[in-house]
């Protein structure tokens, strides 16, 4: 069963960013756009890139090395969104002020 796990605390992820963190085997991106948190995974599927280190834009982040673009509230694919490319999506919850994902 997953559970959830606190990652970071309100504050800590600037607004229309987002940051990666380690959760078990695997590397989650959490963002934070339009006053809420999500979370996909971190990798791209392209090359492997860090998703949390681009640029967010539009409710999606730009992959930094080659500019694929992914929806960071459901995880398509935005340059093919009938593609069968789509990251992972987590859930994500604020309790307190701690920013926790489920994996």
């Amino acid at each position: 069963m997953s559970e959830f796990q606190t990652v970071a605390r309100v504050g800590e992820i600037p607004a229309g960013e987002g940051r990666a963190f380690r959760i078990k085997d695997r590397i989650v991106a959490v963002f934070f756009t339009d006053g809420r948190y999500t979370a996909i995974d971190d990798v791209c599927p392209h090359m492997g890139a860090s998703l949390a280190s681009g640029y967010v834009e539009n409710g999606a982040v730009n992959c930094p090395w080659h500019d694929w673009s992914f929806s960071v509230c459901n995880g398509t694919w935005m340059n093919n969104p009938k593609g069968k490319i789509c990251q992972e999506v987590f859930e994500v919850r604020v309790e307190g002020d701690e920013i926790q994902v489920r994996t």
